[in-house]
């Protein structure tokens, strides 16, 4: 029974995360429990369920699933010695782990003596999928062996195929400007006519009186958080695009799940329609993602095989020194889930490109996306680690300077362009994936680059929230868990430990060729030097820094002048991502942003926000995100233990300001006036009332920013963001039942703001419209002054 438990142990923590049959948002549950099960043929629970009674061999029902092949061969009627290895790989050891690894988890598998399973244990039940895993990891080894005929082998061919791949016959260079690049640049201008007449047509102003120059700029983003953030936000975007606004909206950005859900979007799977794509996530996620049998049939019957594993192949051959590890395994499933149809025959496989997106853009019909990862930087730990390696530990002044000196870099992606503000340098995004050295990409030795990293990667990077801090992790369960008995002694012990907690990272993130090497000299001098010496770029989710993406909307030749963020982050009101934005808008000398905006705080002073700022002061730009967050945190953490919220009356149809509660819609606005004395601005006042409006039209005003979190609402009964299981960000299996909840509630969140949001938008309208007119006002009188000097008019 120990060894058969010991199988199975490996089972759910090694074999199925790392081989593609599991992901470790449902390893997170499953690896500690060991016990769970399946019963006939319905999708695995949302909490696994323990079974101590032993099945009854006789009768039991195995799962079948409509849309898959029939399981491969048993691990019986295929010996390991039918099934050759893959084939010596003469670039290097990448294609050669990947095969080591799937035979040693066929050889371990095939090990268990699955007839005796259920006659040895009385209490530990495994499902009845697990003894077709050897049959389907042989056949999927089959299938990326490289000899010739093998699918591995067509795959290979192809990726060198230019008709089929036009990106490796161009050359790549490293462009290295804070610009915009110049594809956005033309995207921007072909846009600006579409959002004129949407503009005209959302304010019902005749569009003949619509100027383009008057049009503002809006951004719209959605937050990080999962299948809830893809659900919740392809929900509120549906809302505003049924209302006209979406089409006034000139970028948007996403974390995490939002990022999934922009990629869907850009497809033709979505349509670019959110009606469609909710319509094809109520067929595609009712299962999980890493479910075995549906997941591997996937992987292991065409046409989706070829669809899936093709990334896979290109990667690991093309280059020697990538790795295949749980994040791209992770990437594998979502893109087995999310970019695969209902019936499976209709795979499409410019859906896995993020320049393909491309097509949608060229005419300027819709919103330029921006997808968001981070790379932390660590700087003591790496200059340290040769050195210590002889230490029991590092000292604790080595530990302070991490934790000081430590900061999260943002990478950002359009279909143009994979661009770091830091080090003020990108690449065309169809260059993604290949080599770089002193600028340029390389070549193999056919004289072609290797294709474009393919979606499912980047899928798993945008979402890959396991690979954050032990910081991060406990701040994402600790709503779920500060109701249990003895939390206060752990929640203390715990955020005692944060400074540690904030450099760990558990599980390593996924990695790009680093596309800087070699030129130290040519970018900023506040470019992490541990850059210059990376092979890879480890990339995850930008979540750990930031839930919203605001920063990449705050880049200088963007100028959003309305940025309106749906917030479906868990535990809304104590993460403020807001507020993070502060010190990095101060850093960096964008004018405009709300100093202040977010979640109020209780029990704090009035100038709380600005010291927030102060505590970013003395930090360089990079870290100044960090030093927010930290600041706020800790204020967090002594404003829960000293006070409790006071509810609040509510105000025209929704909970509104006071000093602790935010409501359906907030609005704030920020300002361009430069300040003439030492001391620091107010916070922005939160704008409630119509009557606010004027504040928005000052000539002076900044950004106005719109935010949207997701709160439960009375008009729908039974579901709140916090409590709802259903929405937590590591359930991985909504039901059309649960996203139509989702619906009714964003629905009834963005009907209650509505009004507001378009007083908001025809009153930055309305202050572009003036200073336009102003301007021109002015021009014409030097134009009428310069007249009358010529003409010897001298009273003039």
């Amino acid at each position: 029974m120990r060894r058969q438990l010991i199988c199975s142990r490996w089972i759910y923590r090694h074999a199925l995360p790392l081989l593609i049959g599991s992901s470790f948002a449902y390893g997170t549950f499953t690896h500690t429990k060991l016990i769970t099960t399946d019963s006939g043929g319905k999708p695995w629970p949302k909490t696994p369920q323990i079974i101590t009674q032993q099945r009854e061999s006789a009768g039991e029902t195995a799962i079948v699933d409509a849309d898959l092949e029939p399981a491969p061969a048993s691990a019986t009627d295929l010996r390991e010695d039918d099934v050759p290895l893959f084939d010596a790989d003469p670039d290097g050891g990448a294609w050669a782990s990947l095969s080591a690894r799937l035979s040693g988890a066929r050889s371990a598998l095939n090990a268990i003596q699955w007839s005796h399973v259920g006659e040895d244990i009385t209490d530990l039940i495994l499902p009845r999928w697990a003894s077709d895993l050897p049959g389907y990891l042989t056949k999927l080894q089959c299938e990326l062996e490289m000899a010739p005929g093998s699918l591995a082998e067509e795959i290979w061919q192809e990726a060198q195929d230019p008709l089929l791949n036009p990106e490796i016959a161009r050359i790549a260079q490293v462009r290295i400007s804070r610009e915009l690049c110049t594809e956005e640049k033309l995207f921007r201008q072909r846009r600006k006519a579409h959002t004129t007449r949407a503009l005209a047509k959302y304010l019902e102003i005749p569009e003949e009186d619509v100027q383009p120059e008057d049009v503002p700029t809006i951004a719209m983003c959605g937050s990080g958080g999962g299948l809830r953030a893809l659900v919740a936000g392809t929900s509120s975007y549906l809302s505003a695009q049924e209302r006209g606004l979406y089409d006034c909206v000139t970028y948007t950005a996403g974390v995490s799940g939002s990022c999934w859900l922009q990629a869907l979007y850009y497809s033709t799977l979505g349509k670019q329609n959110y009606a469609t794509l909710l319509a094809h996530l109520k067929q595609r996620i009712g299962t999980h993602i890493a479910y075995p049998p549906a997941a591997l049939g996937l992987l292991t019957a065409a046409p989706t095989n070829k669809f899936l594993l093709s990334g896979i192949v290109e990667k690991v051959k093309g280059n020697p020194a990538a790795d295949f590890g749980l994040v791209d395994a992770y990437g594998v499933l979502l893109a087995a889930r999310l970019f695969v149809p209902r019936g499976e025959l209709g795979v499409d496989s410019r859906n896995l490109k993020v320049s393909s997106q491309q097509e949608y853009l060229k005419d300027g019909a819709h919103p330029l996306p921006i997808y968001t990862a981070v790379r932390h930087e660590i700087p003591i730990i790496g200059k340290e680690s040769s050195a210590d390696k002889s230490q029991p530990r590092k000292s604790q002044t080595t530990d302070e300077k991490a934790g000081k000196e430590s900061w999260f870099q943002w990478f950002e992606s359009t279909p143009y362009e994979f661009w770091s503000e830091e080090l003020e340098a990108g690449i065309p995004s169809w260059s993604v994936g290949r080599q770089f050295h002193n600028g340029i990409g390389s070549v193999r030795d056919n004289g072609y680059s290797v294709p474009e990293l393919r979606i499912p990667f980047m899928l798993g990077i945008w979402g890959s929230a396991f690979c954050a801090t032990l910081s991060h992790y406990y701040k994402e369960v600790r709503p779920v868990v500060k109701s249990l008995v003895g939390f206060g002694g752990i929640d203390d012990l715990l955020e005692e430990r944060n400074e540690e907690l904030v450099k760990v990272h558990p599980i390593e993130p996924a990695s790009i060729p680093n596309y800087v090497l070699g030129l130290e000299n040519q970018l900023p001098p506040t470019a992490a030097k541990s850059i210059f010496t990376s092979v890879h770029l480890e990339l995850a989710d930008a979540g750990m820094s930031n839930n919203l993406p605001i920063y990449p909307l705050l880049r200088p030749g963007r100028d959003v002048d309305v940025l309106i963020a749906f917030d479906a982050s868990a535990d809304i009101k104590n993460e403020n991502w807001l507020s993070v934005a502060d010190g990095y808008a101060r850093q960096r000398g964008i004018k405009g942003w709300p100093l202040g905006a977010g979640w109020p705080r209780n029990n704090t002073p009035d100038g709380a926000a600005v010291k927030e700022i102060d505590v970013a002061e003395a930090a360089s730009p990079q870290q100044a995100a960090g030093k927010i967050a930290d600041a706020r945190e800790s204020r967090r953490q002594s404003a829960q233990k000293g006070s409790s919220e006071t509810e609040k009356e509510e105000n025209d149809d929704q909970r509104t300001t006071g000093n602790s509660e935010l409501g359906y819609c907030n609005v704030w606005v920020g300002t361009t006036l430069e300040r003439t004395v030492s001391s620091e601005p107010p916070p922005s006042k939160l704008l409630t009332d119509p009557s606010d409006e004027w504040e928005i039209m000052d000539p002076n005003a900044g950004i106005a920013v719109i935010y949207f979190p997701f709160l439960p609402n009375q008009e729908v009964e039974g579901v709140d963001p916090n409590t709802s299981d259903f929405l937590s960000t590591w359930n991985f299996i909504y039901t059309p039942e649960d996203i139509e909840k989702v619906v009714a509630l964003a629905g009834a969140n963005f009907r209650a703001g509505e009004a507001q949001v378009k007083r908001t938008v025809r009153a930055v309208y309305q202050r572009k419209k003036e200073k336009r007119l102003a301007s021109e006002r002015r021009a014409r009188m030097r134009k009428w002054r310069r007249h009358l000097k010529d003409s010897g008019d001298h009273f003039q």
